[in-house]
């Protein structure tokens, strides 16, 4: 069975690694998320909650290290942890249940809703991350979707590197994206997306299923030819 670990080194800047164990199956770390930030001490963690934009919405539980850069317009809605260094730009909106590591860029016009993102994470413009984890440098392209729901409602299962097939017991599942894995603009993750450290997703591509770390998933374009005109 795959294991985080084979996706995933939780870094030593996040205040959860007792939660989110490497030797789980990495969609296992999704419900933990919203466990991670209920056992949190808000009241105590020192925030820069003082000089927030007049902009910027923040309600519910929320910790943001007083070194983020914070937008003029944006939401943040709790609970959600907002690591050092991170930088949240025009227009983000965090819906509840968001841990965001060391570093990490939340862009213009994104929304973050029941994920993780670890170390580095660069999610710069127009993209939308529901109930997935981000590895350590892991970046999206622009406009990036990682679609959590199927069309039946059904929960969602994932294909695992042997080929084999996995029901989780997940309605709501996006994309597990490991440590250093890029994703090209405008491609849409379905559900149960999972690709390993330092994989690859061609831009444009409606992805489903495992790429293998070191891996790169393009699509083949076919070839038209048009009707001859005699």
């Amino acid at each position: 069975m795959l294991q985080a670990s084979d996706l995933f080194d939780f870094p030593e800047s996040l205040p959860f690694a007792d939660r989110f164990r490497p030797e789980l199956a990495p969609w296992e770390w999704l419900p933990l998320i919203k466990q991670a930030l209920a056992a949190f001490d808000f009241e105590s963690a020192s925030a820069a909650d003082a000089s927030l934009p007049a902009g910027l919405a923040v309600s519910g539980d929320v910790y943001i290290h007083p070194s983020v850069q914070l937008p003029a317009f944006g939401s943040i809605q709790g609970p959600a942890y907002i690591g050092e260094g991170c930088e949240l730009r025009l227009g983000v909106y965090i819906r509840g249940n968001v841990i965001a590591g060391k570093g990490c860029v939340l862009g213009n016009s994104c929304e973050f809703k029941n994920c993780l993102l670890l170390d580095g994470v660069q999610v710069p413009h127009f993209s939308y991350v529901g109930d997935s984890v981000l590895g350590n440098r892991a970046h999206l392209g622009a406009g990036v979707i990682c679609s959590n729901l199927r069309l039946d409602q059904a929960n969602v299962p994932v294909t695992l590197p042997d080929g084999s097939r996995y029901t989780t017991d997940l309605r709501k599942f996006g994309a597990l994206i490991g440590d250093q894995a890029e994703v090209g603009c405008n491609a849409v993750l379905n559900p149960g997306s999972i690709l390993g450290k330092r994989a690859l997703v061609m831009p444009t591509m409606a992805f489903r299923g495992t790429v293998a770390e070191n891996t790169v998933a393009y699509q083949k374009e076919a070839i038209l030819k048009a009707p001859r005109m005699d």
